[in-house]
């Protein structure tokens, strides 16, 4: 397999390669030229090594979402082995959300800046070694601290793997099935963590919900050495990059979580926590102002001229509070109400997992003919109406009448909207924003799941608070508690609906070569290699 350093793409084979890809093997003289020029600056790999690079991108997307929700089962074992306070126990969730959702733009923009698979292999090697350090941990510290540096790893690696599929599939029927197998991934992920989770904690230890990671990432790390090729990064020193830019959305967006986190131990009337939500804003508006005026924006505003950006990033939030939701609170249900060893709670959650990898099969199927919104908004009905019926828990009732049917429902409406989400939001973008606009889509579900479930997850506990100091018992309280939870999720993902009707009427992306961004200065040659693909 040859290896070609080239500009904007990433990929195998050289020029010739890739002019005999795109011509079918008989072209013209002209042709060629164009060719050799076009591949110099997008050098689509081979069809066997572009399924390659979606094998490796797919698993380590599916790694760090697969992260958020398999410590979930193992809570309680680890809170006994070492001895964890409550507070600290909510923080082993919490240290990885922050860390990941507020550092995913930094991530995705340092793709297209450093070299996309620079950025892979430093966030894969980051991720893994504090996956073994997490599963090291003696103390209660040491495994919140792993867990952030985790998140961190995370918040580089999975934007670099969506802007890696974008450069290494043309825009059309390829780049959307393979778009939509990492989605099916992303969707996935979160709902095999519990499953995973608990098969790891009954089975083994609670250590090795952690530890798994590091076998995956040593073969990750092998496989990506000998598929990726290096994009040239449009900056060479960190100076180049939006420093302030980065400070202040990472500090808006944690003190933003964090307010609401705080808010089971002061109220959201308090002086802390107002003072944290306006000190919150406060960032974020100098964030825009920053981005407004920056030669180097981290997030430069006229992407979201792009058809579907801004709208596939509220919907990807609303789907994110929701899907965390219900992991969060029919993990509990299970094991403190239903009385399941964590193996069988986290096999009772498979129906969901599998039937996104079922719709997202279907949804790349037809997505081509009927575009994003009409799908969305169909998957967002369903998984909505999943939630709601799983709501109707009660602490009497089977897991076949009670939870089953709606998990399914549920798995189904999310794999469907997680795809097509994903694809409105790519759709037309020039392959120089191609990290941006993936750290955008993972930064939009993850603050959406942050803020979501620490929200959600207030109102409930004193919703069960308030039914224990009436004397209701304990499962009746729990489940009550439990149920206006996934009540509150479903109807958010419920908003997807109307939300999605916003979107434009696409029946396939629209071409990059003819709305890329116009730049203020050259960075690299993305926009050359497109026009000069389009040219053969």
């Amino acid at each position: 397999m040859a290896h070609s350093e080239e500009t904007g793409a990433s990929g195998v084979g050289g020029p010739d390669q890739a002019s005999a890809a795109v011509s079918g093997g008989a072209v013209s003289a002209e042709a060629s030229a164009a060719g050799r020029r076009g591949a110099a600056a997008l050098a689509l790999p081979a069809p066997r090594a572009k399924w390659a690079v979606l094998a490796v991108c797919c698993l380590a997307q599916f790694m760090v979402v697969l992260d958020i929700s398999i410590v979930n089962v193992a809570l309680p074992s680890m809170q006994t082995d070492l001895g964890m306070s409550a507070s600290g126990l909510q923080w082993v969730v919490n240290a990885y959300t922050l860390a990941f959702a507020g550092l995913l733009l930094f991530g995705g923009r340092a793709a297209d800046l450093f070299g996309r698979r620079r950025v892979f292999m430093f966030g894969l090697v980051l991720f893994t070694l504090a996956s073994l350090a997490g599963g090291l941990a003696q103390t209660e510290t040491q495994l919140i601290i792993a867990r952030a540096v985790q998140g961190l790893g995370g918040a580089v690696l999975a934007p670099a793997t969506l802007s890696l599929l974008m450069t290494s599939f043309a825009e059309g029927r390829e780049r959307t099935r393979a778009l939509g197998a990492w989605g099916a991934t992303a969707a996935s992920g979160g709902a095999f963590g519990t499953v995973v989770g608990g098969i790891l904690t009954d089975l083994a230890d609670w250590r090795w919900v952690l530890f798994v990671n590091v076998p995956i990432g040593v073969a990750l790390v092998a496989a990506a050495r000998v598929v990726l090729v290096e994009s040239r990064g449009q900056v060479s020193r960190l100076r180049d990059l939006d420093v302030p830019g980065t400070l202040t959305v990472t500090g808006g967006l944690v003190l933003l979580v964090y307010a609401i986190v705080r808010t089971e131990s002061s109220s959201w009337g308090s002086p802390v926590t107002i003072g944290m939500v306006v000190g919150a804003v406060v960032l974020l508006g100098a964030f825009i102002a920053i981005e407004a005026t920056t030669a180097n924006p981290l997030v430069p505003l006229n992407i979201f001229r792009y058809p579907g950006i801004a709208v596939a990033n509220v919907i990807a939030a609303l789907l994110g509070a929701a899907m965390f939701t219900a992991f969060f609170f029919l993990t509990l249900f299970m094991q403190r109400v239903q009385g399941d060893s964590p193996l069988r709670a986290g096999l009772s959650m498979l129906p969901m997992p599998l039937m996104i990898i079922l719709a997202s099969q279907l949804v790349t199927r037809t997505i081509g003919r009927l575009g994003p919104r009409p799908i969305i908004v169909f998957g967002a009905a369903v998984g909505a109406s999943g939630l709601l019926w799983l709501s109707a828990i009660t602490p009497g009732g089977s897991y076949w009448s009670h939870v089953f049917g709606p998990l399914a429902v549920m798995g189904f409406g999310m794999g469907t909207t997680m795809v097509s989400m994903v694809s409105a939001a790519t759709a037309g973008v020039p392959i120089r924003l191609a990290g941006l606009a993936s750290g955008l889509i993972n930064t939009g579900r993850q603050i959406g799941a942050a803020v979501g479930l620490a929200a959600v997850t207030t109102i409930a506990t004193h919703h069960t608070e308030g039914r224990l100091r009436h004397g209701v018992p304990q499962p009746e309280a729990l489940t009550s508690g439990y149920s206006l939870g996934l009540f509150i999720g479903g109807c958010v993902f419920a908003v997807g609906v109307p939300v999605a009707f916003l979107l434009p009427r696409l029946r396939r992306p629209q071409p990059a070569a003819s709305e890329v961004l116009a730049p203020t200065r050259p960075v690299d040659g993305d926009q050359q290699a497109v026009t000069s693909a389009a040219e053969v």
